[in-house]
Order: C-alpha cells, then sequence, then structure tokens
C-alpha cells in the first residue's frame, strides 16, 4: 500500500504532468511535420529528381525490378530504400529545427522575467540646512 501512495505522488508533481503534456503535445506535432514533409516539400524534390514519389527509391539488392514500387520490391527480398530514409531524416530535420527554435523562444522569455531590477540608486546627500538642522536637534536633546 505505501508502494502505490508513492507512485500517486509521484504521479501527481508538477513535473510529470507537464512531461506527459508534452510528450502528447510533441506526438502530434510530429504527425504535421509528417504531413509537411510527405505532403508538400517531398513531392516537388521527387519531381525534380524525376521521380513521382521519393519514398519509393530504393536499390535493389535481391536483384529486383527497379522500375517495381517499394513494397513490391520489398516482398522479393532486401532492398535499399534510400528514398524513404531521406524523406524521414527530413522529418526529423524539420522537427529538431523547429523545437529548437520553441527552446530558444522560452529561454528569451525566461531570461526577460528574470532580469534583476535596476540597482536602487544611493540616497543623494542631504542639503547643508537639513544637517546642520538634524545637528541643533540632537544638541537639544541632549
Amino acid at each position: 500500500m505505501a508502494m502505490l501512495q508513492e507512485f500517486k505522488q509521484f504521479a501527481m508533481r508538477g513535473n510529470v504532468i507537464d512531461l506527459a503534456v508534452g510528450v502528447i503535445i510533441g506526438a502530434a506535432f510530429s504527425k504535421i511535420v509528417d504531413s509537411l514533409v510527405q505532403d508538400i516539400i517531398m513531392p516537388p524534390i521527387g519531381k525534380l529528381i524525376g521521380g513521382l514519389d521519393f519514398a519509393n527509391y530504393y536499390l535493389p539488392l535481391n536483384h529486383q525490378d527497379p522500375n517495381l514500387s517499394l513494397a513490391e520490391a520489398k516482398k522479393l527480398g532486401a532492398v535499399l530504400a534510400y528514398g524513404n530514409f531521406l524523406t524521414i531524416l527530413l522529418n526529423f530535420l524539420i522537427l529538431a529545427f523547429v523545437i529548437f527554435q520553441m527552446v530558444r523562444l522560452v529561454q528569451k522569455a525566461r531570461a526577460r522575467m528574470e532580469e534583476p531590477a535596476p540597482a536602487a540608486a544611493e540616497p543623494a546627500a542631504a542639503p547643508e540646512d537639513i544637517v546642520l538642522l538634524r545637528e541643533i536637534r540632537d544638541a537639544l536633546k541632549k
């Protein structure tokens, strides 16, 4: 029973909940980046290179016909699917860059929030007449 109580305390800490929210948002954002790369970025790149689907680029390793789709070529044996790898690599680079920018913005915001207040200037010296009045007051008290 004590272990269950410890687990509850652990799970309800703010850091664990923040991490869970971050993972969920990250997974959703990853799908957006996947769609961006596969549906918007890679088709023009594939068109420039001369193919229709960049993810279907591969090198046959078991003497498959190079005109087969990637799925059909994989059924016939091993292939080196470099097009799919490059697509996933591009996904990663875009995601890493966006996360880097987000972390950078958060750090700048924290730095602005934690900026130390300007040091209070030393109070100006009291005018001579005030000093003289204080001396008179102190002398009268004695």
